[in-house]
């Protein structure tokens, strides 16, 4: 009930201000077009995801002092601590990235976001920014009408530049123009009474405007034009830094437990800076005064030192949390602990995940990743196989010669219990995640889906040979028990060559190698190899054996080429451009009929020479006979 009455307050509270003063009104005005500006900047820079982040991620992510850095350039780059945090919350949550990676790049976004304070405060109350915003309007809307999807994003980006500027000066003409009317310091309060409300002010309009820029720069503005106490505003810089982690916990309602983690982490340090800051406020406004009088700022120009305020309470901040960092993963760990998560109920696949390509791409992996697990269980099992087994270096053949005892299991139950909800619910992801993809980052999608159908299909056939490979596992007539192991032994052998390139993520060979596996089952493809019309011709089995084995040895091919195909998909890693490279050198279907073409040819010449060398050979040793005495001669 109180959640349904806070907006209709706040429309109620903006418009009586906007009745009494005409310059609140350009306030306001001023704030929602930065606010605007805010969200067409953060669209823009989403148009570059594609690829470009998980690259930077991957490369810059693998340390501390990497991570850090990377919150560091790519806030300032996008000035939008809530957007780098969102973004952190979505990659972390698709596991593109650990926790203490994802803390490291939220402490160094805190400190990005202090350049806002420098550029608003040293360029935009210097320099008439609204002549600079009429251009980038302009030349923005022009570029976001284009259909390329990179015009389309520098056109966003120049359009809420342009925003972000037109809201800055219609604050400041309005706080200049409020201050004929009304005199706000007059409601300066002084003293730690003073830093603790107007700290929660801070909090407070940064929760409401969801963006600690946009009330830095209602600081700024207020400040520049005497609206506003310097210890009033430092007071109120405080409370936007723990305000703008609303964003991140916002974000993370959708994200899974990693994701939520982060938020914490976000609230955690953020807090902790903000206690420092208040603790030490007048030791650190010392500071801030020697800083400011060494690198030549006036001591009258006191927005310059609310920058300078700014960026030196978020560096103790890092300082003083650094070496703590392993302790708060820890800590978080334990204090959210991850819940079990069943076999069938998606993992990744989260609304968190779907905003950004690159992570919903890896999430939609991820989660094709553990429908294979399933499977594999499912499969392995059907072929009456041990996963232990299958991914030990034991002898295939010696394993199952041993085994005359099928497995127990319901296929169907399993199927439906481990594999169908999970693929539905992928599937779903996938043509909901498609909207605002490249055509690109959509074929890696629709190969995912490819693979998740072929993982399905793979099933499906080990279900249809089940039945007869269970029976004449244990049957007396040796040579149709030989030629069902014979199949358990090639599945099983498929089975842990994928678990070898899964354990080889990144050696491409691995995944290459796929092209060798194929040629292999060609071979040994007991209805084309000619086994199966000899096994017949000696009567080693009988007709009803025959039409068993002609049918499960096409199952088992099928399964076998399913298999391959999805490890194709499932196993190659690199960015997507590799990705689709390295399908592009592994053998299609028409290849592959060539190869085996070019192979039997070879052997048929082969056992041709072998042929002729015999005939000449007895030529030689016929000749030999009929000439007695000739080793004398």
């Amino acid at each position: 009930m109180l959640r349904k009455a806070i907006l209709p307050t706040i429309l109620l509270v903006l418009a009586y201000g906007f009745w009494i003063s005409p310059d609140f009104k350009e306030i306001s005005a001023g704030v929602a077009i930065f606010l605007f500006g805010m969200l067409a900047l953060e669209e823009g820079f989403k148009a570059f995801t594609g690829g470009l982040l998980e690259r930077l991620l991957r490369r810059t992510t693998s340390g501390l002092w990497k991570s850090l850095t990377f919150g560091i350039v790519s806030t300032t780059l996008m000035q939008s601590s809530s957007l780098v945090s969102v973004i952190t919350i979505s990659f972390l949550s698709a596991g593109l990235i650990g926790l203490a990676a994802g803390i490291g790049i939220i402490f160094g976004a805190n400190l990005g976001t202090t350049t806002g304070a420098w550029l608003i405060a040293g360029f935009g109350l210097k320099v008439k920014i609204s002549a600079y915003a009429m251009p980038m309007l302009v030349f923005g809307i022009v570029l976001v009408f284009q259909k390329s999807r990179s015009l389309k994003g520098v056109g966003y980006i120049l359009t809420g530049l342009g925003f972000l500027f037109l809201g800055i000066h219609h604050m400041k003409e309005g706080f200049e123009a409020f201050r004929d009317t009304i005199d706000l310091t007059a409601f300066a309060v002084s003293g730690y009474a003073g830093l603790f409300l107007f700290t929660l002010l801070g909090m407070a309009a940064t929760v409401i405007m969801q963006s600690s820029h946009a009330t830095l720069v209602i600081i700024i503005t207020a400040l520049s034009a005497g609206q506003v106490t310097y210890e009033n505003a430092l007071a109120l810089a405080i409370g936007a830094n723990i305000g703008t982690t609303i964003t991140a916990i916002l974000g993370s309602m959708s994200s899974n437990v990693q994701g939520k983690r982060l938020a914490a982490a976000h609230l955690i340090f953020n807090s902790v800076t903000a206690i420092i800051a208040i603790a030490f406020i007048y030791q650190i406004g010392q500071a801030v005064n020697a800083i400011s009088a060494w690198v030549g700022i006036a001591p009258d120009d006191y927005t310059m030192k609310l920058a300078v305020f700014h960026s030196l309470f978020n560096t103790i901040g890092i300082v003083a949390m650094l070496p703590f960092i392993q302790h708060l993963v820890r800590f978080l760990e334990k204090a959210m602990p991850e819940k079990a998560v069943a076999a069938a109920v998606p993992k990744y696949l989260n609304d968190a995940n779907i905003e950004l390509p690159d992570t919903a791409i890896e999430a939609v992996r991820k989660e094709t990743l553990r429908l294979y697990e399933n499977a594999f269980a499912i499969i392995a099992h059907g072929l009456s196989l041990h996963r232990h087994d299958i991914l030990s270096d034991a002898d295939l053949s010696e394993v199952v010669a041993k085994t005359r005892r099928p497995i127990p299991i319901d296929l169907d139950a399993e199927y439906n219990a481990n594999v169908k909800g999970l693929y539905s619910d992928i599937v779903n992801f996938i043509s909901r995640a498609q909207v605002s993809m490249t055509e690109d980052q959509s074929n890696e999608l629709f190969a995912l889906r490819a693979a998740g159908r072929d993982i399905v299909e793979a099933i499906k056939d080990t279900k249809h040979m089940h039945k007869n490979l269970s029976q004449y596992l244990s049957s007396e007539n040796a040579d149709i028990r030989s030629e069902y192991n014979r199949i358990r032994v090639q599945l099983g052998e498929v089975l842990r060559r994928l678990g070898e390139a899964a354990e080889e993520p990144e050696d491409p060979s691995a995944v290459l190698s796929f092209d060798a596996l194929k040629i292999e089952l060609e071979e040994n493809d007991t209805t084309r190899n000619g086994m199966l019309e000899s096994l017949i011709r000696s009567n080693k089995i009988t007709p009803a054996m025959a039409t068993s084995l002609m049918n499960d040895a096409a199952y088992a091919y099928d399964v076998a080429k399913n298999l391959v195909q999805m490890g194709e998909v499932l196993f190659a890693v690199g960015d997507i451009g590799l990705k689709q490279a390295g399908r592009e050198v592994a053998l299609t279907e028409d290849e592959l009929s060539e190869v085996q073409a070019t192979l039997e040819e070879a052997r048929r010449r082969m056992a041709s020479t072998e042929r002729e060398i015999e005939e000449v050979q007895a030529t030689l040793e016929h000749r030999t006979v009929r000439a007695p005495g000739s080793e004398t001669r």
